[in-house]
C-alpha cells in the first residue's frame, strides 16, 4: 500500500487544519476557501486526502518561541481590532483590569494559552463566535468566573482557548461578541 493511501490520525487532520488556518492568516486562502478545505480536512481519511489540500501552500516555518508579555501597574491593558494574537500570551497588573477582544484579530494558532496574573482587576475576553475556552486553570479568591454560553471543550477546526492564572480580588468574563440589530 503506497503511502498516499494510507490512513491518517485526528493529530494529522488537526496539523493540517492548523497549515490551512495559518495559511489564512497569512492571507494566502480567502475564508471561503479555508472554510472549504477546513472541512475536507477535518474528514480526510488518507494522507493523499490532506496532501491534496496543502501542496499548493508554502511549507511552515519553524516553531519559534511565540510568547508575549504585556505588564501594566496601575492602567488597563487592552487590545482590540485588528491585531496578531500570539501562541502564548501572558498578562501581569496589579491594580488595572485586562479587556482582550479577539473576535476580529488575526490567529493563526488554533490553540492559544493565556495566563492572567492580577490583583485587584477583572478581566474581560470576547471571543469569535464558535470559539471554545477552557479556564478550568483560572482562579478568583474574591470574584467570580463567567462564561456564559462559551463552550469549554475542544472541538477540531475552531479557536481553543486555554485561560490560567490568578486574580486576586477580581474576577473573569468570558463571552462572543455582542450580536448588533441594525447594522448599516
Amino acid at each position: 500500500m503506497s503511502e498516499m493511501h494510507m490512513r491518517v490520525s485526528d493529530e494529522d487532520r488537526e496539523r493540517a487544519a492548523e497549515r490551512l488556518q495559518h495559511a489564512f492568516a497569512e492571507g494566502r486562502l480567502t475564508r471561503p476557501e479555508l472554510e472549504d478545505r477546513l472541512g475536507l480536512a477535518l474528514t480526510a481519511r488518507t494522507y493523499g486526502d490532506l496532501l491534496g489540500l496543502i501542496t499548493d501552500l508554502p511549507a511552515p516555518a519553524p516553531p519559534a518561541d511565540d510568547v508575549v508579555e504585556l505588564e501594566s501597574k496601575s492602567g488597563h491593558v487592552r487590545r482590540s481590532g485588528d491585531w496578531a494574537v500570539p501562541r502564548r500570551l501572558r498578562i501581569s497588573s496589579k491594580y488595572g483590569g485586562v479587556d482582550l477582544d479577539l473576535s476580529r484579530a488575526v490567529i493563526p494558532h488554533p490553540v492559544v494559552d493565556l495566563e492572567l496574573d492580577l490583583t485587584y482587576g477583572s478581566a474581560r475576553i470576547t471571543v469569535p463566535e464558535g470559539a471554545v475556552v477552557n479556564v478550568d486553570a483560572f482562579r478568583t479568591d474574591w470574584g467570580q468566573t463567567v462564561v456564559g454560553d462559551v463552550p469549554g471543550r475542544r472541538r477540531p477546526g475552531v479557536l481553543y482557548l486555554v485561560v490560567g492564572g490568578r486574580a486576586n480580588y477580581g474576577g473573569l468574563r468570558v463571552r462572543y461578541p455582542r450580536r448588533r440589530w441594525f447594522t448599516h
